[in-house]
């Protein structure tokens, strides 16, 4: 479960910490992720038919785990979607945060100015999968050519101009600097949706960038008025 078939979503910063002699790369985030399997039907896996992409798009959605959830990696998790097509899907956990490296400690070894910065921005775990690569998930006040707009709120960032923004104290409103990515296979979201392993609601923006992380997961299932300990493992959308 959530794990991306192939090597990622290819043109993103790594840092070091997050894994040993990882080094900082600049590029611009595709609209298609690069190495997701096509070998299997994005409408049919595992003898299920799935609707299309566009009737069943989740992007700018968020994830919630149900209680029930198998995979220890993703339990009690909190997941923005910033991509859901028929190639997969890519996501931002915003509830595993990281004591290090520190967001000072990241711009002296990225060699980026000022050192301490003017503001600095909270660092996560964003997912499983290449977790020495580092995205900026950011209110949409603040975009350049290395953005990824998700929708009219929110957008993904992966270029050093954005931590030289937010050092100097500009750049977006909000943002986290997550390290990884939560990342699914064509029609591989769709099948754990039917297995009722996720509820779906609207992105709040208190849950996403706040820190009161321990607290996340339960304030997403308050919103949608559910009671994680009365929540059996059939579960709908919000």
């Amino acid at each position: 479960m959530g794990t991306l078939e192939g090597r990622g979503a290819g043109g993103l910063y790594t840092a070091r910490g997050a894994a040993p002699h990882t080094v900082l790369a600049t590029g611009a985030i595709p609209s298609k992720m690069p190495g997701m399997a096509r070998k299997i039907s994005p409408r049919r896996r595992s003898g299920i038919v799935l609707p299309s992409a566009e009737e069943t798009s989740l992007t700018g959605q968020v994830l919630i785990a149900m209680p029930a959830m198998g995979d220890p990696r993703f339990s009690q998790s909190v997941i923005y979607l910033c991509a859901h097509t028929s190639e997969g899907a890519m996501g931002i956990v915003v509830n595993r945060p990281l004591s290090t490296p520190s967001f000072e400690e990241l711009l002296v070894q990225l060699k980026v100015d000022p050192v301490p910065p003017a503001r600095v921005i909270r660092l996560c775990s964003g997912g499983p999968v290449d977790n020495a690569r580092g995205f900026v998930l950011h209110t949409s006040d603040w975009t350049d050519s290395a953005s990824l707009r998700v929708d009219e709120s929110l957008a993904l960032t992966a270029s050093l101009d954005i931590l030289k923004a937010i050092a100097t104290g500009g750049g977006p409103r909000k943002g986290v600097l997550a390290l990884g990515y939560a990342g699914w296979g064509p029609g591989q979201l769709d099948i754990e949706m039917q297995q009722n392993a996720w509820l779906t609601a609207p992105p709040d923006m208190d849950v996403i960038f706040d820190q009161d992380h321990e607290t996340k997961w339960r304030r997403s299932l308050a919103k949608l008025r559910i009671d994680p300990l009365l929540l059996s493992s059939t579960a709908g959308r919000a």
